[in-house]
């Protein structure tokens, strides 16, 4: 069953944002299938990447969708290539009566792609997924060279990001 192949329902994404994409780009959940069809390529444009084997990729997906409503990858496809993709991770609270909260991660578009609005329309689809799955906001954590894009897309800076890497715990980890 195809919709079984998909993280999430494609009807979480407005029907409005995938016919405003430019021709010939398709917007929708990541599926169980697109290991092959760039999609580590696509998220090498934010970060390192590990070099993934197919099992590996597929485990973590069926992670992820075993985690019903909880994390939300989408792409963006250019003839059968990903060129764009991004997530939404549904964090449950104790607080605002029981909310969710969304998490807006690893948005990347190809260097080739970028300037056409395929960005702001991926942020538009993780909005309306995020509604559609009851949160009542979205936050994310940017880089300052990424300001001004996110503030066109509706964010406002209400903070300061804090980090505390592990990366030494994780190598440790793989190792052991």
């Amino acid at each position: 069953m195809a919709g079984s192949q998909s993280l999430f329902s494609p009807s979480l994404i407005s029907a409005s944002i995938r016919d405003d994409l430019p021709d010939g780009f398709t917007i929708r959940p990541l599926a169980r299938d697109d290991y092959h069809k760039g999609f580590y390529e696509c998220l090498r444009v934010l970060t390192w990447v590990a070099d993934p084997t197919e099992a590996e990729y597929l485990e973590r997906f069926d992670e992820m969708r075993d985690a019903r409503d909880t994390y939300f990858f989408l792409v963006v496809e250019f003839g059968d290539k990903i060129v764009g993709t991004g997530c939404l991770v549904a964090e449950k609270k104790f607080i605002h009566g029981h909310g969710k909260c969304g998490h807006v991660e690893e948005i990347a578009v190809l260097k080739e792609h970028q300037g056409k609005g395929l960005g702001l329309k991926i942020m538009q689809a993780l909005e309306s997924v995020a509604g559609a799955v009851g949160c009542y906001k979205n936050i994310l954590n940017c880089g300052p060279r990424n300001e001004l894009f996110y503030e066109k897309c509706g964010f406002h800076n209400s903070g300061i990001e804090m980090s505390k890497y592990f990366e030494e715990a994780r190598d440790d980890y793989h190792r052991g």
